[in-house]
């Protein structure tokens, strides 16, 4: 395969600012065709875009187009059926965050991904950040020991200005399915996915109704690690607060900005980068490098990363999370 033929579905804000941006910087990609049921929408943006072949109806675009692959920027509420009918149609698929809105409707998605053997991703964009890679590599080499412990926390305005996202019926829930499930993937992949043994968390409501707009979550796994996560649209700070921090046994890492340190013989050594990139530069390129990873699937040149069946276990932990605060208690997985 040359050039990877690509359709995208769903012109909303990420696929305006992120997505048709990202695959015009691509020299192995062609934007083949976009699809979008606002008409008005779909022309503005195919004529800024230069896109020729645009389709209110995405089913249309599968049956007239010839493209090898689709990216799925919608609501929540319609991944499922859109997907499904992309890899049927024998389209490889990248999907927005989160790849369903429930456990249930995910499996069926990677059920079918199996079944016609195409390949599935779901865009879990800050594994790409140039920091985080780093920070796994150096995980990966034992240079902090065995990680134990994970604390993170977002606390920033919500995605999107849209009204379905404030719906749970269509969003699938509210900060843990915006913010949360970002820190939740990338906790988990830093500390090369423990098996989960219980999941505490506490949800507020302070300025939301349908979905909730704080949630704090303690996950307990079976080898005696632990992640601690918070996330907000709604906590009064004087700036967005993104953190990461991952302790271990001989030191600990942690990023915005990229800190390691490391412990020798009881003194705390400092082996930290002199620079690090800003936090806009390492957001953009995590998106380049999301969709360069996704190419490279789509061309047999790489494995996929972030897999529709990870999603399957973080929507399990996510709904032990609701569950958790609904009840009160600590749930067992």
């Amino acid at each position: 395969m040359d050039k990877v033929k690509l359709g995208v579905v769903g012109l909303g804000s990420i696929a305006q600012l992120i997505h048709l941006p990202n695959i015009n910087k691509l020299n192995e990609v062609i934007l083949t065709a976009v699809a979008e049921v606002k008409k008005n929408r779909l022309n503005l943006i195919a004529d800024k875009f230069s896109v020729n072949n645009r389709y209110t109806d995405y089913r249309d675009m599968l049956a007239n187009q010839d493209i090898d692959a689709v990216i799925i920027a919608t609501p929540t509420n319609t991944h499922k059926d859109i997907a499904i009918d992309c890899l049927s149609a024998g389209k490889d698929v990248l999907v927005e965050k989160p790849l369903a809105r429930t456990y249930a409707e995910a499996k069926e998605i990677v059920d079918a991904a199996r079944k016609y053997k195409r390949k599935l991703m779901v865009g879990m964009n800050l594994r790409y950040r140039p920091d985080t890679m780093l920070l796994r590599s150096i995980i990966n080499s034992s240079e902090i020991g065995e990680p134990f412990y994970a604390k993170c926390g977002w606390i920033r305005s919500r995605s999107s200005e849209e009204k379905w996202f404030l719906i749970k019926e269509e969003a699938g829930g509210g900060v843990i399915i915006d913010l949360g499930i970002h820190l939740l993937d990338l906790a988990l992949w830093l500390m090369n996915f423990p098996q989960v043994s219980s999941v505490s968390c506490k949800n507020f409501y302070h300025f939301t109704k349908n979905v909730e707009d704080t949630s704090i979550s303690f996950i307990k796994f079976k080898d005696g690690s632990l992640i601690n996560i918070e996330v907000s649209w709604t906590l009064a700070a004087n700036k967005d607060n993104f953190y990461l921090n991952v302790y271990g046994t001989k030191g600990s890492t942690s990023i915005n900005p990229l800190n390691v340190i490391k412990k020798i013989d009881n003194q705390i050594i400092d082996l930290s980068p002199s620079h690090s990139d800003s936090p806009t530069n390492l957001f953009k390129k995590s998106y380049v490098n999301e969709l360069k990873s996704f190419i490279g699937a789509v061309k047999d040149l790489n494995p996929v990363l972030s897999s529709g069946e990870e999603a399957l276990k973080r929507l399990k932990i996510i709904e032990a999370m609701y569950l958790s605060s609904i009840k009160n208690k600590e749930i067992e997985l």
